[in-house]
This record gives C-alpha cells, structure tokens and sequence, in this order.
C-alpha cells in the first residue's frame, strides 16, 4: 500500500498542465545524490558517449561521468486519442538499444480517466506497458506500432526487454497485485521489431514464490508479500539467467534475485533465499560503465526533514565474472 500512495502522490506532480511542465528549470552538475527519482535506469551510449537516465515521472537526465547530471528533461510526446490520454503517468521508464538505429523506450503508462475494474474497494485505473522509439537518446520517444502491447481488462507494470536463446525479442512485465492479489512476472513475445506483441502472456513466477518478502495478512498472519516489481534480466559470465526484482519485507522495500534452471525464460526460475542488496533499496537496472565495469542503478528509500518519503538514485558496482551476481 505504501507503494501505492508514493506514486498518487507523484501522479498529482505528473498532471501538470504541459505549459508548466515545459517551463521546469534545467539544472546542471547536480550530484546523483542530490537527484529525486523513482526506478532510475541508465543506458550507457557508446555513440554519445555519456550516460542517459530516466525511470518514473519520465524526465531525463543525462551525464559524462555518473558523478554530475544534466535535468530534468522531458523527452516523451503522445497523441490524445491513444489509450494513453494526452498527459499519462510513467512509472518505471527504461532506455534500451537492439542495434537497429533505434533507441526504445519501455514504461509503464497509466490513464487515471479509465477504470477498468474494482477489487476489494480499490479502483483500478488503465494501465499497461508499452514501447515508444526515437533515432537519438534525448527523442522525443513516440508510439511507432500497435495502439496496444498488452490486454486492456488487467493493469500490467514495469516492461523490460530481453532477447532469449530463442533469438526472439520478448518484454518482461508484472501483473499488478491489486487486482490478482498475487504478483505475476510474466512474459510476452515482441515482433522482431518492437512494434507490438504476438501471442499470449505466460507467467514466469508468482510473488508466493518469494522465501524473502514478507507482510501480515488480515489475519495479521506473517506470510509473503503480493508485490512483484522491477524485473531486470541479466546473463553471468558463465551463462547463467538471472532476473533482479523488488517486494517488501513488511514497510521495507527490498531486492532479491532469481536463477533459471534452463538458461532460458521458461525457466523454471529458483528464488535466492536471502535478498541481494541491503535493506530499502530496490527496483534496479543494470549497465556497463564505458570502462567495462558492471553496475546497478536502483532508489533508495529516505526521509526528507518534513518526514516524507523520498527516493534518490544510487549505484553498486556488481561483479558478473562468476555463476551469480554479487554486489560489491
């Protein structure tokens, strides 16, 4: 729940009418730490040679050397009669490139004018993943395929890419908890070039999967949470599949990682029993550093001096070199 109340109150920042937003101010050689953002994910272009970063509320930012940032800046544009609206929320916004020319855009979009279902009281507003393209890192990122990527009757989140064995592109997504009630990651596969899905989801795990997460149910019994976040897909030097995603142990957000036995998406996937990086932190991303370091980018949980929670961007160096990732 508090997940949910985080993000409406970052929606009432994200509606603002688009003159106010066009007029936010440009900072320059802001600290990393200094930087408010949700799911923050890092592309490192070799083009350009900077670091681009984007992630919910879908402003960017942009830096030489991971240290000092350029931003915010808005980089998104959409068409009012999309199922999107004019002005929707993005959650969890990555940056990714197949070596195609094109810079894609996976995020989570919602429409808060649309519901689509109530369960247990709660109003579930339209919302999906879905990709966006531009030819160069800043966009603007535009919808270039089909007018939807996922089922417009359930509410999806955080879509990540990944091409599997197969060769096949493929979008990594959940099912959000609110109306399943527990947590899906669930796959889909994409056509060869990004502009829609083909075929029918399939869950890959569920949140009851989880040995770490944890929370209290009405009962006020200790089981596991219903979350199911941030799914990041990576590959160890050995060749191992492995996929870093997000719950909470009670009010503490946190990350774990789990392993596919096949080496595949299919799985089946083996949650690790303890979490992988320290408590509060979670929903990351990964990337290469220009001199070839690995590195996670995730958010941290704090309070500001009202109280409030805040969430500021931070980075691990992780080592791939073996059979699992570490965090150093």
């Amino acid at each position: 729940m508090k997940r949910i109340l985080f993000l409406s109150v970052l929606a009432a920042l994200m509606v603002l009418p688009a003159s106010a937003q066009r007029g936010m101010r440009v900072r320059k050689n802001v600290p990393l730490d200094s930087i408010r953002l949700s799911d923050p994910a890092i592309l490192a272009d070799q083009k350009t040679k900077m670091y681009y970063m984007t992630g919910t509320g879908g402003m960017m930012w942009r830096s030489a050397d991971l240290k000092l940032w350029e931003g915010p800046m808005r980089v998104t544009e959409f068409e009012a009669n999309s199922w999107m609206g004019p002005r929707p929320m993005i959650w969890a916004a990555e940056l990714h490139q197949t070596g195609d020319g094109w810079y894609y855009y996976f995020a989570t979009f919602t429409n808060q004018a649309v519901i689509i279902d109530t369960v247990r009281g709660n109003a579930i507003e339209r919302r999906a993943s879905q990709v966006l393209r531009a030819d160069n890192p800043m966009g603007p990122y535009r919808a270039f395929g089909d007018a939807t990527y996922l089922s417009a009757d359930r509410p999806t989140l955080d879509g990540t890419y990944w091409r599997d064995k197969d060769g096949k592109p493929y979008m990594i997504f959940c099912g959000e908890w609110l109306q399943n009630w527990n947590g899906t990651m669930e796959k889909i596969e994409l056509k060869p070039d990004l502009s829609g899905t083909v075929g029918e989801p399939k869950v890959l795990f569920r949140a009851s999967d989880s040995p770490w997460s944890r929370e209290k149910n009405d009962q006020g019994e200790v089981t596991w949470n219903k979350v199911t976040d941030g799914p990041y897909l990576f590959r160890t030097a050995t060749g191992r599949l492995g996929m870093v995603w997000t719950s909470w142990v009670f009010d503490v957000y946190t990350q774990g990682v789990a392993y596919s036995e096949s080496g595949t998406l299919d799985g089946p996937w083996t949650q690790e029993p303890e979490p992988i990086t320290p408590p509060g932190y979670g929903h990351s991303m990964l990337f290469q550093r220009f001199d070839g370091q690995w590195m996670m980018s995730v958010h941290h949980h704090s309070k500001d001096d009202r109280g409030r929670t805040v969430r500021i961007p931070h980075l691990f160096e992780v080592d791939l070199s073996g059979d699992k990732l570490i965090v150093k």
